[in-house]
Parts: C-alpha cells; structure tokens; sequence
C-alpha cells in the first residue's frame, strides 16, 4: 500500500482558475492530442479541447500510455517484476484491500490512493474503481506525487519521470497503449527545434543518455515507447530501488533519475554479476553490502555528476537504526510464503516466470530490404525494420524484438519462436515449434499483427498474451495448449481451435 487510508489530508492546492482537468477523465480533458482539426490563427485561442503545444508547467495533461517517449533507454527489470507481481497476485484481496495497481495508478494521477475497487474492477475501466482525492480537489501533496513530462517539438510528449510505474501499468492486467492516465507537466519546449530541444533537455538533466553498463549513448538510441522490451536491464537500478529507506530516503524535491546516480556509483562499489540474482539469500546479501556502503558516505561525499549523498538521499543511519531483523530490511527480507512477502521475493516469483530467449548468433539492426531466411543458429531482429518476408527453417530460432516486419512471417519445425514488443505487417504461421512459441506475456511487450495469426501443432508451449491481430486467429494441436496469462487482447477475426476461449 501507499501509506495509511486514514492519513490526514492536505490543504488544498491554491489554484489561479480551475485545474485543466476539472472533471473526470471519462469526460474528457482540455489539453488534447495533437491534430484536433483545422488548424486556426492561435491554436491554443478559444475553448474545447487544445492541442500539446499549448500545455503550460504545472497543469495536468491526460494522455495515453503509448503516445508518450521515454528519456531514458533502460530499467531496473526487477523493480518492474516486483509491481507485476503484486498487480497479477491476489494478496491485497485476500487481505481485504485493493490491489496494489488500483492504489499506484490513484496515487501517479493526482488522486492520493484507492479508496473502492470491487470486483471486476480494471484500471481501463475508472468507473470500476475510485480513488480517495476527487479530480478537481487535488492538494499540493497528491500533485506532487504525479509523473512528470515534457512537451517537445510537435507537441510530443517526453516522460521525464515514471518509466517504471508506467511501464507496469503498460504491461499489467489490464494494461495496453490505450490505458489513460494523468501526468504534470514541467516544461514546454514545443517552440525548439529538435537538436535545441536535446540540447535543453540534456543541459537540464531531464534525460538520462547511459546505457546499462553506464555507457554513454546518443538521443537516437533511446526508446519510442514504453513496454519492457523497448528498454534494456540495468541490474544497478534495480539494486537501487530494493535499497530504498534502508541505505537512502528519497529527499524533497528530488531531481530526475536519482535512482541511476546512485546505480552509477555502486558500479565502483558492488559487482552484480558477482551474486545469483535470482535467489534471495545472494540477492538480499548484495542489498545490504550497497545499502551499508551507501548509509557509510559523507554527506557531502560526490556520488555522481557533482551531486553529493546529501542531496541524493543518503539515509542517516543504516535501516533507520535497527537491526538487520527489524525495519526496512527485514520487510524486503520476508519470504513468499510470508502473509506479507517482501518485494524482493516477490520481484523474484515473477521473475522466474519470465521465458529466456535464447542466445542470438546473428543480430539485425535497423532497416534490412529483401527477405530473410533463417536456416541456423539464432537470428534475433533487435529494433529493426525488416522490410521483406521471414522464413525460419527446422532447427533454426527467431527472436524479434521491439522491431517492424514488412511481410509475412513463417515458421515450420523451428527450434524456438519469440515475438515482442512489434509489429508485423502480414500473416504469422507458426507451426510444429520443438521448443517455446512466445508472443507476449511475462516480459514480453504485445505485438500488433496486420493479418491472420496461425499456430499449430508447436510441442514446447505457446505464449500468446494482449497482443493485437487485425485478422482470424487459429491454434490447433498446440500442446500443453495456449497460455494467454489473462490477458486476451484485440482480434479482428474469428477465434477459433484452442483460442476460441481465449
């Protein structure tokens, strides 16, 4: 939970005029997408709905999650697994509360925390739920909590903070490109040309150009959209997020991308690669080893780019003081089978439920004309854009991601097939697959197939979780079956065979 349902409320916020989104968001909102219509003199004069560009610093903007730009190319994939696992569990029910999702969401747009979320509730639904702070009563407090943005060139949207959240409502439940929610907006550089709007956002710090070995990287190589498999996995970031309030405090006012400050000094400090990051007993020794180092600074010890502990977090006493089985630490430490699992356990549970692609052979990246056929090996397509048919022979693994396919894809007596986070312009035909069939699911962005999607007959079990299929879909003799992990998507056509049920 977010704190205490019965926390006492704050004064509200002092307005010049009504908040730009005075009513519920079923309503609709006053700063709208881009393209609203013929363009006018002055498009930001007169009433109704108005264009990006005219979001000013500090009003509310509803949006959805796929038209926003990530700043930052990577994530702490373990955080992410953590909300997951407690959006997809039943814990928070079972205990008499709401799950966790419904809190996080109320909580990112403004509106303190869940107050009802009976059954059937979905956080695409708002009617379903509803939070304790009314749209329109929000406090200084309740918007501070809110993720921020940045309107860029074209009046695109740039999530500056809350990557992660975000990403977990993308890939949650319910979750999709659609789902809705609010963020702040902190800047508006909409008038800058994009090389100047670069310039600004990176001499502001309000973007973070580090890969996830701390390397150096250019504007180009930040992902378009959010969705676990867009980013890469920073371990240090991770490490960070389970080290909150036992080795740092997030402060007042805390600048964007804390967390990777800190992430880039333990790269000194802790090696990651040194501990089994999928078993508790090594995962939480690495917490408390980096939670120590951090609570051991100088207060106005450097940690990195000229900030000093002080003003990153750095908390007073290790574990607020207490013992290693009292506080902070002996929450993270709890197991799963506690009534109530620590974060790290259950970061850990889902984690083990997400299916390793295999090693690539070959990589493509960026544009590819002409067709490609795999006959060995495995040829993974990592943010490409194949334009020309994809055949995968016997034996041979096809692994695409974040990537566009023009044409059809095909695979017949593949070792493996994994499709993530992308968009295929054509049919898909998958059949007769010895090892794992995966498009969507645990760790695995849904993809969008412009066509007829066809599995058969694959013997190493098929993933097939909120992905979007214009066309009929088909699955016969697939065994153990088809696994949708409740999230059954868009299909423009018929469901037939194992997934008419789905």
């Amino acid at each position: 939970m977010n704190g205490s349902r019965a926390r006492a409320r704050m004064p509200r916020m002092p307005r010049s005029g009504a908040l730009l989104l005075a009513g519920a968001l079923a309503a609709g909102t006053v700063v709208a997408g881009a393209g609203t219509g013929a363009a006018a003199a002055d498009p930001c004069a007169g009433g109704g709905p108005l264009p990006r560009v005219c979001a000013q610093p500090g009003e509310l903007i509803d949006v959805r999650l796929g038209e926003l730009h990530p700043t930052q190319a990577v994530l702490g994939f373990d955080q992410v697994f953590y909300k997951l696992g407690r959006y997809g569990g039943e814990r928070d029910e079972a205990a008499g509360d709401v799950n966790k999702r419904f809190d996080d969401w109320c909580e990112t747009n403004g509106q303190e925390e869940a107050a009802t979320a009976g059954p059937g509730a979905r956080l695409d639904d708002p009617a379903s739920f509803s939070c304790t702070v009314p749209v329109g009563q929000e406090t200084a407090g309740t918007v501070e909590e809110m993720k921020t943005a940045v309107v860029g060139p074209g009046g695109k949207l740039y999530l500056t903070d809350g990557h992660h959240t975000l990403t977990s409502f993308l890939e949650g439940p319910d979750g999709s490109a659609d789902l809705r929610i609010r963020l702040r907006v902190t800047d508006n550089f909409s008038s800058l040309s994009t090389p100047a709007f670069w310039q600004r956002m990176t001499e502001q710090k309000k973007v973070w150009l580090r890969d996830e070995n701390n390397r150096p990287l250019g504007v180009d190589r930040l992902p378009d959209r959010l969705g676990i498999t867009h980013f890469r996995d920073d371990p240090y970031r991770s490490l960070v997020y389970f080290t909150r309030d036992i080795g740092y405090e997030v402060p007042d006012g805390a600048t964007e991308f804390l967390e990777f400050a800190w992430g880039a000094w333990l790269r000194g400090e802790h090696d990651t690669s040194a501990y089994d990051l999928t078993a508790p007993g090594p995962y939480l020794d690495l917490v408390k080893g980096a939670s120590k180092s951090m609570a051991a600074l100088d207060a106005d010890a450097v940690v990195d780019d000229g900030r000093t502990a002080a003003q990153l977090g750095r908390i007073d006493a290790w574990n607020g003081g207490k013992k290693e089985t009292g506080g902070e630490f002996a929450k993270l430490a709890r197991p799963l089978s506690d009534p109530k699992p620590g974060k790290l356990a259950e970061a850990l549970d889902y984690k083990a439920r997400v299916l390793p692609a295999p090693a690539c052979t070959r990589t493509v990246t960026g544009p590819r004309n002409g067709p490609l056929t795999v006959t060995s090996g495995v040829t993974c397509l990592d943010r490409a854009a194949q334009r020309g048919p994809v055949v995968v022979r016997p034996g041979a693994a096809l692994v695409v991601t974040g990537s566009t396919v023009d044409g059809p894809l095909q695979a017949d007596r593949a070792a493996a097939v994994h499709l993530c986070g992308s968009r295929v312009e054509g049919p898909v035909s998958v059949s007769r697959t010895a090892g794992p069939v995966r498009m969507g699911g645990q760790g695995c962005t849904a993809n969008t197939v412009v066509g007829p999607v066809v599995l058969t007959g694959n013997t190493g079990g098929v993933l097939f979780a909120a992905n979007t299929v214009t066309g009929p879909l088909v699955c016969s003799a697939n065994r153990p079956g088809v696994d949708d992990t409740g999230r059954a998507g868009q299909v423009g056509g018929p469901r037939t065979g194992q997934c008419a049920a789905l």
